[in-house]
C-alpha cells in the first residue's frame, strides 16, 4: 500500500467539469495547494432541472465559470440545495457564493460544536470563524444528523456522521447508486490528516468502520479521483491506520518520547517540509493511544509534549 504523509495531496491533475455517472457531475473549486491537492471537488448530484451540490470549495472568482460549464453538461437548470460535508473553508467558503447566483437556496449541514477549534492545514481563517466556523455562510442552514435524508430528482442521500476528520463531518450516502460522497473522511490520493486541535483518532476510526458497513460501491472524495472500489479502499485507510499505530508504538518501544523524533523515524525519506502534517498524525495516535491507556503523558518539556509507554 503507497504511504503518503497526512494531508500532502501532491500534483495530481483533473479535469475542471467530468461526467462521473447518470447522476454526478463534478466541478473542480480551482483551489489547488499542497493540502487541497487538484483542489476541492465540488459535486452536482440528480437527474433533473434541480440539482444538489455536495460542497462547495472556497469561493473563488475562478470557480464560478465551472460550475456554469458543469450546470450546462449536467443538463440542469438550477441549485435547489447544498449539502456540506464539514465546516473546513475549503468546503463550505463557496455557499454564499452559491448563494449569490442562485438565491436563497438551503445549506445542509451537521452543526460545529462550539468547543473546538476550526485551524488546520492551510489556515487563513478569520478568529471569529475559528470559533463559529457556520458564519462562513449566510443565510438558511439546515441542520443535519445522522441518518438525515435529503432528496431531489434522481438522488436521494442520506447523511452518515463521520467525525475525526473533524467533529461536524458528514458523509452522504447516494442510494441509487450505493455510493458515497466522503469529503475529507476517504481521499482519492494521499490519507486523511487528523488535527491534533479539533480532530480525533478513535473517532475517526470508529467512522471508518461505520462506513465499511455501508459497503460502498464507489466514493466520491472531495480531492482527487473517483474511487472505483469503495469498500476495498475504507478496508485499506483501515489497515494504514492501524499499521501507523504500530509504528508510532514501535517508535516509543526504541526510546522516541515526541512526535517529531518519531515523524524522522516513521517518515525517513520523506521531504522535511512535510514533516508538520505528519506530526499531527503522529500525535493524534498519541492521543488516541492515551486515551487507551496504551500511552502516558509525561507531560510538556522546552514547549514540546513528551510521552512513553504505559
Amino acid at each position: 500500500m503507497a504511504d503518503h504523509p497526512p494531508g500532502i495531496l501532491g500534483g495530481t491533475q483533473l479535469p475542471d467539469v467530468d461526467v462521473l455517472s447518470s447522476r454526478v457531475v463534478v466541478a473542480l473549486g480551482q483551489n489547488p495547494n499542497m493540502f487541497t491537492g487538484p483542489g476541492t471537488n465540488t459535486f452536482l448530484v440528480g437527474t433533473g432541472p434541480k440539482r444538489l451540490i455536495v460542497d462547495t470549495g472556497s469561493g473563488l472568482d475562478e470557480y464560478m465559470p465551472v460550475l456554469e460549464e458543469a450546470i450546462a453538461r449536467s443538463g440542469a437548470k438550477q441549485i435547489e440545495g447544498i449539502l456540506v460535508t464539514h465546516a473546513h473553508p475549503d468546503h463550505i467558503g463557496g455557499a454564499n457564493q452559491i448563494r449569490s447566483h442562485f438565491g436563497d437556496v438551503p445549506v445542509y449541514k451537521m452543526p460545529w460544536p462550539t468547543d473546538t477549534g476550526l485551524a488546520g492545514p492551510g489556515g487563513g481563517v478569520s478568529p471569529i470563524a475559528i470559533e463559529h466556523p457556520d458564519t462562513l455562510m449566510d443565510g438558511r442552514l439546515e441542520p443535519l444528523s445522522n441518518g438525515d435524508v435529503v432528496e431531489t430528482e434522481g438522488a436521494r442521500l442520506r447523511a452518515i456522521f463521520t467525525p475525526g476528520h473533524s467533529p461536524d463531518h458528514l458523509c452522504y450516502l447516494l442510494e441509487q447508486e450505493q455510493s458515497l460522497f466522503s469529503g475529507d473522511h476517504v481521499l482519492g490520493i494521499g490519507t486523511t490528516v487528523i488535527p491534533s486541535t479539533s480532530g480525533d483518532l478513535g473517532d475517526y476510526m470508529d467512522s471508518l468502520e461505520r462506513v465499511l458497513a455501508e459497503k460502498p460501491n464507489q466514493i466520491y472524495p472531495a480531492h482527487g479521483p473517483l474511487i472505483e472500489a469503495g469498500t476495498a479502499k475504507v478496508q485499506e485507510y483501515l489497515d494504514h491506520r492501524r499499521a501507523r499505530e504500530q509504528q508510532v508504538l514501535d517508535a516509543l518501544a526504541a526510546g522516541d518520547r515526541d512526535a517529531e523524533t518519531m515523524v524522522k523515524r516513521i517518515y525517513v525519506g520523506y521531504p522535511e517540509s512535510l514533516y508538520a502534517a505528519a506530526a499531527q498524525s503522529v500525535t493524534s495516535h498519541l492521543k488516541k493511544l492515551e486515551r487507551e491507556g496504551t500511552v502516558c503523558s509525561l507531560g510538556i518539556k522546552d514547549g514540546v509534549a513528551h510521552w512513553s509507554l504505559a
